[in-house]
């Protein structure tokens, strides 16, 4: 119940109800992907000639080196890039606020183990590393969204440990353990759920940002060589030659799908901080978060890199 009147008041905010729009439409697309796409390219008996322009028996044209049809694979890249956003953004918060809310309110040993993880993990070159993982462990999906989830939830776990130190000692707290409760329970039952609005936030954000992760790890040849993703797309656009001989559409059609997927993640992100915390409304608190979370990754990933201490002194 919970859960629908969250919905429903994101859905009454103005950007909360557009990004829930987009991303209800990419579900769609996902889920029914075989009856909207008119040709299978994964089946090599429906491929046609390689470097068709776009018209009415392919859409979107078909590809130069194998002649698959492009709007088919923009199809089902929708169920591949929405996928590993969606999953590695709910594994990414939830070990990031488990992690943050233990090392908030048990404190000493513990938050100092923690803590000095973060530390480590923040200022690893996460690219360089994702390399190394990716060749020795394989390109599958499943080790792509491994990689992402370890070295994502160090940023929500910082942010939501500061704000657990401020609620530890609220009147509500310490009644529970004067009564006996156990630190686990209480934990569970009264500090995280005073962090959620962080949690579902981090959710939709690191969701979009994983996505874009994800195409440029595909672009650089990392992501799974036999599966269709946007990023892939994008990969094989430059590797044959798109820009060179004009084929526009083949860069094009992925590029928007990701912009328009990233863009309804972060509405509906926004508009989760709105409705759930209305004192940051107009503060940029979000912009921040997300900048907080995932720019170091990213920064890596297309090559800009920032230090971490540079990040935490803006």
């Amino acid at each position: 119940m919970k859960g629908l009147r969250l919905i429903k008041k994101i859905a009454q905010n103005k950007q909360g109800r557009i990004g829930l729009i987009i991303l209800l439409v990419l579900v769609v697309i996902a889920v029914f992907a075989p009856v909207i796409a008119p040709f299978d390219p994964y089946d090599v008996t429906m491929r046609d000639a390689k470097g068709l322009a776009p018209g009415r028996s392919h859409l979107l044209g078909t590809t130069i080196t194998t002649g698959q049809d492009v709007f088919s694979m923009l199809i089902y890249g929708t169920r591949v890039s929405l996928g590993i956003g969606i999953i590695t953004g709910i594994a990414i918060s939830i070990l990031g606020s488990l992690l943050g809310v233990a090392a908030g309110y048990l404190g000493r040993a513990a938050d100092m183990i923690i803590m000095r993880i973060v530390d480590v993990m923040l200022v690893i070159p996460t690219l360089p590393l994702t390399i190394l993982i990716t060749n020795i462990f394989g390109k599958s999906y499943v080790v792509i969204v491994l990689v992402f989830v370890l070295f994502g939830w160090p940023g929500l776990a910082r942010t939501v440990r500061s704000q657990v130190l401020q609620m530890k000692n609220a009147d509500y707290v310490k009644a529970a353990e004067l009564s006996g409760t156990k630190k686990g329970y209480i934990m569970l039952k009264h500090i995280l759920p005073g962090v959620s609005h962080l949690v579902v936030m981090s959710t939709a954000l690191t969701s979009a940002g994983i996505m874009i992760a994800e195409a440029g790890l595909s672009f650089l040849g990392l992501g799974n060589p036999t599966m269709i993703s946007w990023g892939k797309m994008l990969s094989e656009a430059q590797s044959s030659g798109a820009v060179l001989f004009g084929q526009w559409w083949m860069i094009v059609a992925p590029g928007i799908g990701i912009f328009l997927s990233v863009y309804s993640f972060m509405r509906i992100g926004f508009a989760i901080e709105e409705v759930l915390n209305p004192k940051m409304h107009g503060q940029g608190g979000a912009k921040n978060l997300w900048k907080h979370m995932n720019g170091t990754y990213l920064d890596e990933v297309f090559d800009t890199m920032e230090e971490p201490c540079r990040m935490q002194s803006k």
